[in-house]
């Protein structure tokens, strides 16, 4: 009898509407009903009968637990759906009123779009810097798991994963304009309101890298530290130096540098990852030399704020001022070119 009571569980673990238990589970509840269980005596004690009730029994508490998990907001889906409305959440930028960076606002970490020419297949456009949790850990949890990565993407709107807030190092002076070579941290709540993540880098190690180019990683985490400390560079190396101590202009190229291992934030356009919102770029902590020892333009960046004439929008939706006429429209215009 109980071979036959083995065979049945086997083709119960076998039906699709338990194909997500295992079958040890199965195994366990078969085994504790047919110890405990007795049928009425009205039942004909036969195994089928009682495979009937086991299998009876089983589904009630499967609906059972589906049902309270569905009302607590713990179903798998329920956890995915909170965590993406989170992270695509729309976010306001802060209004620069002064055309400066300040501590306490919120900005886009922007890489300016520019032309690839080490590799044929890049991202093109402008890629801002963002929140990227784990694809296999984004299904399973509502929250950003620490230590949490980072990649860039295509897009202009201010969103909770690619929003981040300025703040001084140690924590004071909230409102006081950014400088240059001034200490400062980025940090991000990623669309939620009790989390602050902080971005941050450490020496390359063997089990410590980015995952295509194994380079120094950026991650977020919820410690400030040392390691979180970043500071803020001149574009041209030769004036480096007489604009040390100066403002840092808002939505104008500049250069990050971690303050640990004196490397500057880059963003990889040919090296492509396959995140949670689709194809991104990969960003490193890499300094990008040209043969003039110049930072590439990987290494460049804007701390863009947000536009005062609409809500929830930023400075690069603002339209450019139009180009100067080209020749050939300036000699069909002018009449005494004919």
């Amino acid at each position: 009898m109980k071979q036959q009571y083995f065979k049945n569980a086997k083709r119960i673990s076998t039906l699709p509407h338990y194909a997500h238990i295992s079958f040890g589970q199965i195994l366990l509840f078969l085994l504790d009903v047919l110890l405990t269980y007795r049928p009425p005596a009205s039942v004909w004690f036969r195994p089928v009968v009682l495979l009937g009730h086991v299998l009876s029994l089983f589904h009630q508490e499967l609906m059972k637990d589906f049902l309270e998990k569905r009302d607590k907001g713990q179903l798998l889906i329920q956890r995915n759906r909170r965590l993406k409305e989170n992270l695509l959440r729309p976010m306001q930028l802060s209004v620069s009123e002064d055309g400066y960076v300040r501590c306490g606002d919120k900005v886009m970490l922007v890489n300016p779009a520019h032309a690839e020419v080490e590799a044929h297949l890049f991202l093109g456009g402008d890629l801002s810097l963002g929140a990227t949790p784990d694809e296999i850990k984004a299904h399973l949890s509502d929250e950003l798991e620490v230590p949490c990565g980072l990649s860039a993407a295509q897009t202009r709107i201010p969103v909770g994963r690619n929003t981040f807030t300025i703040l001084r190092a140690d924590g004071n002076a909230t409102g006081q304009v950014l400088r240059y070579g001034q200490d400062f941290c980025l940090a991000t709540t990623g669309g939620f309101e009790d989390k602050m993540l902080y971005l941050s880098s450490d020496h390359r190690t063997l089990q410590k890298s980015t995952k295509r180019s194994l380079l120094q990683e950026a991650y977020l985490t919820d410690e400030a530290s040392y390691l979180s400390c970043w500071q803020a560079a001149f574009l041209d190396p030769q004036l480096r130096l007489e604009y040390e101590g100066a403002p840092v202009p808002a939505n104008a190229k500049i250069l990050i540098y971690h303050c640990g291992t004196n490397r500057g934030l880059a963003v990889s356009r040919h090296v492509f990852l396959s995140t949670y919102f689709g194809k991104e770029a990969e960003v490193a902590v890499h300094t990008h030399l040209d043969s003039h020892r110049v930072e590439k333009p990987s290494n460049h960046w804007m701390l863009v704020t947000g536009n005062p004439r609409k809500d929830l929008s930023a400075m690069l939706d603002l339209p450019k001022p139009p180009a100067e006429a080209p020749p050939a429209l300036e000699q069909a215009t002018d009449p005494g070119a004919q």
